[in-house]
C-alpha cells in the first residue's frame, strides 16, 4: 500500500470532502514550516508535504478510487480508476471514451481524469490551483494523452501534447479554460474540446470568500486587552503588519482594505482577520486578585 494517506490525515476510510477539508487545514496550520521553529523546520517541511500530498489523493475522486483499490504503487504506475466491468489499463482502451491525463506520482505531477460518453465533443479535466498562483497568475503546463486516430487503421492510437494553462490574477474556482480540438478523436471523425475547470487547493492560512481572503489570527489575553503588532506573509510573499491597540473581543473581525483576491477590474478585494483569544489554562491567586483589582476599577 505505501503511504497511509487516511492515517496522515488522521481520517476514516469513508471520510467526505468536509471532513477531508478540515483535517487538512487543521494539519497544515499546525506543520506549516513558516509557523515552526528553525530547529523543527525540517520536520515541518516533510511533514507538511505528506499531508499535502494526502490531502491531493484523497480530495479528487478518481485519484482516490485509484488508491483505494491499487494503494499508491497504483497512482505511480498510472492505473485507472475501477470501472464497473472491472475494465482497467490504458492499453486495452476504456468503454464510452475514457481518457487519462498526466499520471499522479507522489511530488511530482499530477493525474487528471475525464470520462465522456461516445458522440461527447467535450472532455473536462478538474484542475486544482495552489491559491498562490490564483491570486499571482501563473503559466501552468500539462501534459495531456489523448487517443488519435490512425489515418491507415482508423484506429485510435495514444499520443502525448503539452499545454500550457493560462492562469490569470483572480481566476476564481469553477472556472472554464477550452482548448478547442484538443481531446479524443473518435471513431466516427470527431474531435472532442478539452475543457479545463479550475478547483482552489485548500491552503494553511487563507480561505477565499469570493474576492475577499479571510484568515484567524490567535491573540494571548495580554494582547487582546494591550494591543499588538503582528506580521503576516501575503500570497505574494509581501511582510504584512496588523497591529491594534484597542481591546479586541473574542470574534471580532477587522477588514484590511484592498489586501484580498484581484479582480477583473484591477482592484482588490479585502483581508478579514477574525480574531480568537487564547485564554491561560490557570491562574495564581495572586494573579486573579490583581486582574480583579485592575478590572474593577
Amino acid at each position: 500500500m505505501g503511504q497511509d494517506y487516511y492515517n496522515i490525515l488522521g481520517v476514516s476510510k469513508d471520510a467526505d470532502d468536509e471532513a477531508l477539508k478540515k483535517a487538512y487545514r487543521k494539519l497544515a496550520l499546525k506543520w506549516h514550516p513558516d509557523k515552526n521553529k528553525e530547529a523543527n523546520r525540517e520536520e515541518a517541511e516533510k511533514k507538511f508535504k505528506e499531508i499535502s500530498e494526502a490531502y491531493e489523493v484523497l480530495s479528487d475522486k478518481n485519484k482516490r478510487q485509484i488508491y483505494d483499490v491499487y494503494g499508491e504503487e497504483g497512482l505511480k504506475g498510472g492505473a485507472p480508476p475501477p470501472t464497473s466491468d472491472g475494465a482497467s489499463g490504458f492499453p486495452g482502451g476504456f468503454p464510452g471514451g475514457f481518457s487519462g491525463f498526466q499520471q499522479f506520482r507522489p511530488g511530482g505531477s499530477t493525474t487528471f481524469t475525464f470520462k465522456t460518453g461516445g458522440q461527447a465533443q467535450e472532455a473536462v479535466v478538474r484542475y486544482p490551483i495552489p491559491l498562490e498562483d490564483l491570486y499571482k497568475g501563473a503559466s501552468k503546463r500539462l501534459k495531456v494523452k489523448r487517443k488519435l486516430l490512425d489515418a491507415s487503421t482508423k484506429r485510435q492510437v495514444p499520443a502525448e501534447e503539452e499545454l500550457v494553462i493560462p492562469i490569470r490574477p483572480g481566476l476564481k474556482a469553477g472556472s472554464k479554460i477550452r482548448f478547442p480540438n484538443k481531446g479524443d478523436e473518435l471513431p466516427n471523425g470527431e474531435v472532442q474540446d478539452l475543457v479545463i475547470v479550475i478547483e482552489e487547493k485548500p491552503h494553511s492560512v487563507f480561505q477565499r470568500d469570493g474576492d475577499d481572503l479571510r484568515m484567524v489570527i490567535k491573540l494571548k489575553l495580554v494582547e487582546a486587552l494591550c494591543g499588538f503588532e503582528k506580521k503576516i506573509e501575503t500570497l505574494d510573499g509581501r511582510k504584512l503588519l496588523i497591529t491594534n491597540k484597542s481591546v479586541i473581543a473574542p470574534g471580532l473581525e477587522q477588514v484590511i482594505h484592498n489586501e484580498g483576491m484581484p479582480t477583473k477590474s484591477g482592484e482588490k478585494g479585502n483581508l478579514i482577520v477574525k480574531y480568537e483569544i487564547e485564554f491561560p489554562a490557570r491562574l495564581t491567586d495572586e494573579q486573579k486578585a490583581e486582574l480583579k483589582r485592575i478590572l474593577t476599577r
